[in-house]
């Protein structure tokens, strides 16, 4: 159902404690996310070997996962370090029972998991990282924010399959529509525009350009604002805006919890010193903003239960068929092997927004 052997965004980092343990299903898979005495996250399998309990119900010490039902305990590798009811001289290596660890990573503040072919799909499997961890493809970052954490985030569940979430997340057309506001758009802003489009790393990218005229936030920054827009694949888009000496970078990473539920995860870095100061006025409006594109998702889901056959056009829909097809491109290179030939070519796209 999911695309694998890629990066997930599973949490922003502020929301995982050192010596805690959360719980989610990511991509149909229970998963426990942790974060060890000594800072680094951590993810397994949650479900213990041995009876099927979740692992999450358990306790933490900042070292080893203990299990509630029979006190089995797991380093934060996966591999078990100890079994309460052997007693001595019953031979059982128990470092040869482990609960699936998968590859979990930091960056700029976010926590990414990343689900490799057939991981976690059994229980007692071999623990800790799959073999070549090391070679694992790059973790999407924001640009000129290098080793620092966002400044604001935002998480909404959406009620949806990954791919509205993600369709709906590159639309460049409903923004008057969906997103009318005073302070943003209005009906009435709706004008032609025209962006340069090139591919780039399992994905494309809108070339860098000056906003719209009714993009009026940008102009707190001061001097020439000029974005440009970035999408790859699982579902990451990362809008990167310029304006004199300061910078504001948009993460927004879509995660499928499974079939028909999906975590849209926004985290907005910048550079303008005073906007801190107003982050409680600022995270309203962010909050807002992705909640309009939940809500016309809730209805949409009213309409897609009936499974009506649905149209994409040119240009405006060009992004969501790039879309389909880098995902079909994804499957085939891990079905068949060899090299990702990523099928966006450089082309100029016209629609009205």
């Amino acid at each position: 159902m999911f695309l694998r052997n890629l990066w997930y965004y599973a949490l922003p980092g502020t929301r995982l404690k050192a010596g805690r343990m959360t719980s989610k299903t990511l991509l149909g898979e229970p998963v426990l996310l942790g974060r060890d005495a000594a800072g680094q996250p951590f993810a397994l399998r949650d479900i213990c070997p041995h009876r099927g309990i979740p692992l999450s119900y358990g306790s933490f010490d900042g070292r080893e996962v203990e299990c509630c039902y029979h006190g089995w305990r797991f380093g934060t590798d996966g591999v078990c370090t100890a079994i309460p009811s052997l007693v001595e001289g019953q031979k059982f290596d128990v470092s040869k029972v482990g609960v699936h660890s998968y590859p979990c990573r930091e960056v700029q503040g976010n926590v990414w998991v990343f689900f490799a072919d057939g991981a976690g799909g059994a229980g007692g499997d071999a623990a800790g990282d799959p073999e070549g961890a090391d070679d694992l493809p790059a973790i999407p970052e924001v640009p000129d924010f290098a080793g620092k954490p966002f400044d604001m985030v935002e998480t909404m569940a959406f009620p949806c399959h990954v791919d509205h979430a993600v369709v709906g997340l590159m639309d460049p057309s409903h923004g008057p529509f969906v997103h009318r506001s005073w302070w943003w758009r209005s009906a009435k802003s709706i004008h032609a525009k025209e962006k340069r489009f090139v591919p780039s790393e399992l994905g494309f990218t809108m070339a860098r350009h000056r906003p719209s005229r009714n993009s009026k936030a940008y102009k707190i920054l001061g001097g020439v604002p000029e974005t440009e827009i970035r999408f790859q694949l699982p579902g990451v888009r990362v809008e990167h805006t310029t304006a004199g000496r300061h910078s504001v970078c948009n993460l927004t990473a879509v995660t499928p919890v499974d079939e028909n539920n999906t975590i849209v995860n926004h985290a907005i870095y910048w550079t303008v010193g005073w906007a801190s100061a107003i982050r409680p006025l600022l995270q309203p409006f962010a909050r807002n903003f992705l909640r309009q594109d939940r809500d016309i998702v809730v209805r949409q889901q009213e309409g897609l239960r009936h499974d009506p056959n649905l149209m994409l056009i040119n240009d405006s829909d060009t992004q969501a068929k790039w879309y389909y097809r880098l995902k079909k491109e994804w499957q085939r290179m891990s079905d068949d092997g060899g090299p990702f030939v990523n099928p966006v070519q450089e082309t100029v796209l016209r629609w009205r927004s």
